[in-house]
C-alpha cells in the first residue's frame, strides 16, 4: 500500500497522516508492506513533504510579510530546489488576529529564491499557495534587483496598495543566474491576474480584504502590468491573462514576467519530483486524501493528481479525509473507488478536530479490513 495523501489543513500535517495511516493499517494487517510518500500541491506543506522524500531541509532569515526577519526554509536535493513561498509570505507568517491586505509583501520570498540560486540549483521548483500578499509579485522582484519607483523616483512601499503609485518598473537589475534555472510555477490554481477569477477578487477577502480594498487591490495590479509592459514589452500583458498568474496574490505574475518561469500544475509537479511514478509501481492500493474531499479537490488539489496518476497506471484509490462532501460518482469520475472520512467514525467536526489523529487511525483500521479481512 502507498500513501499519499496531503495534509489535513488545521490538524495533521502530511507526514502525520502518513504515520497515522500506517499506524491504523497496521494495526490489522500487521505484516502489510506500507510505503508513505506524503504529496502537496504547491501549497503551504510544499517543502515538508520534499524533506520527507528524502531533500534536505536549508533555513534561511528572510522578510515576513510585513518585513520582520523570519526563519523560512526550502528543500534541496542535488540541484534541485524546492521553494514554498508561503514560508516567507503565507497567511502562517503574520501576527495571531493581524491581516494586512493592502501591504503585505513577498519580499522574503524573493530572499528565499536567492538563497535556492545560492546553494546551487539549477532547477527551481517555487510553490505558490497559502499567500497573505497581493501585491503582484513585486516584493519578490524588489529582492531580486529589481526597481519599482513612483512619480518622484522613490521606491513604492510594500504591499499591492501602493502599486497604484507605481510610475516606472526597473527589471533591468534582476539577478542574471535566472536565465540559466529551470524555474518552474508550481500552483493549484489557474487564476490570471486581475479581473472578476483575478488574485484579488478571488483570494483577496480571505485575507482580510474589504470590498473597497479589493477594488483597490485589482486596479494596482491592473496598472502594475500597464506600467511593466512599457519596461518588458506586450508580454507583460498577455502574461496578465495566463494561467498562474493570479496564483498568491499575483506572484505568479511576477515570476512568469519577470523570472522565466514556467507553469505547471502543482501536484503534477511535485509529484515527479517526490518520485511518485517508481512508488506508485509498487503499490497495488494507494491511499490519498486530504482534510476536506469536496468541489475544490477535483480542480488541481493532490488527492486528484494522485489518483489521475494512479487510474492511469491501473492502481486502485481510496481516499481519507476529515470530511467528505462529493457524491460518490464523482469520487468515482476522479478515480477514487472510495472515501473514508473521520466524520464516519466520530459525528462531531469539533472533535474530528482535535482528535484527528487518533480517529484517523481507526479509519485506516476500517480500510485495513475492507481490503485485507
Amino acid at each position: 500500500m502507498l500513501i499519499a495523501a496531503d495534509k489535513f489543513k488545521g490538524s495533521l500535517t502530511a507526514v502525520e497522516v502518513a504515520e497515522r495511516v500506517t499506524t491504523g493499517l497496521r494495526r490489522v494487517a500487521p505484516h502489510a508492506e506500507v510505503e508513505a510518500l506524503p504529496v502537496a500541491d504547491g501549497g503551504d506543506g510544499t517543502v515538508d513533504a520534499a524533506v520527507a522524500a528524502g531533500f534536505e531541509r536549508r533555513e534561511v532569515r528572510v522578510a515576513g510579510p510585513l518585513g520582520d526577519e523570519v526563519t523560512a526554509a526550502f528543500a534541496l536535493r542535488g540541484d534541485t530546489a524546492v521553494v514554498e513561498m508561503a514560508e516567507a509570505s503565507g497567511l502562517q507568517r503574520l501576527p495571531a488576529g493581524v491581516l494586512a491586505p493592502l501591504s503585505a509583501s513577498t519580499y522574503g520570498s524573493g530572499e528565499l529564491l536567492r538563497a535556492a540560486l545560492d546553494a546551487g540549483a539549477r532547477t527551481i521548483v517555487f510553490g505558490v499557495g497559502g499567500s497573505a500578499t497581493t501585491d503582484g509579485g513585486a516584493g519578490m522582484l524588489s529582492a531580486l534587483g529589481a526597481r519599482f519607483l513612483d512619480a518622484r523616483g522613490e521606491p513604492v512601499g510594500p504591499g499591492g496598495g501602493p502599486l497604484a503609485g507605481l510610475a516606472v518598473a526597473d527589471l533591468s537589475g534582476l539577478d542574471p543566474r535566472f536565465a540559466r534555472v529551470d524555474l518552474v510555477l508550481a500552483s493549484d490554481v489557474d487564476n490570471p491576474l486581475t479581473g472578476p477569477k483575478g488574485a484579488a477578487a478571488v483570494y483577496g477577502p480571505q485575507k482580510g480584504a474589504s470590498p473597497d480594498d479589493v477594488a483597490a487591490l485589482d486596479a494596482s495590479l491592473a496598472h502594475f502590468a500597464r506600467v511593466l509592459e512599457k519596461a518588458v514589452g506586450t508580454k507583460a500583458a498577455e502574461y496578465a491573462q495566463a494561467p498562474g498568474a493570479g496564483a498568491a496574490g499575483g506572484v505568479g505574475y511576477g515570476a512568469l514576467v519577470g523570472l522565466g518561469a514556467g507553469f505547471r500544475a502543482g501536484i503534477e509537479v511535485m509529484l515527479d519530483v517526490l518520485g511518485f511514478g517508481p512508488a506508485l509501481e509498487r503499490a497495488e492500493l494507494v491511499i490519498t486524501g486530504e482534510g476536506s474531499l469536496d468541489a475544490q479537490t477535483l480542480h488541481g488539489k493532490a488527492p486528484a493528481g494522485v489518483a489521475a496518476a494512479a487510474r492511469a497506471a491501473g492502481r486502485e484509490v481510496v481516499a481519507v479525509c476529515g470530511r467528505l462532501a462529493l457524491p460518490p460518482e464523482e469520487l468515482g469520475r476522479a478515480g477514487i473507488r472510495r472515501a473514508y472520512a473521520l466524520t464516519d467514525v466520530e459525528p462531531d467536526v469539533a472533535t474530528c478536530i482535535a482528535e484527528a489523529g487518533p480517529i484517523l487511525e481507526r479509519v485506516a483500521e476500517n480500510i485495513a479490513r475492507d481490503f485485507f479481512g
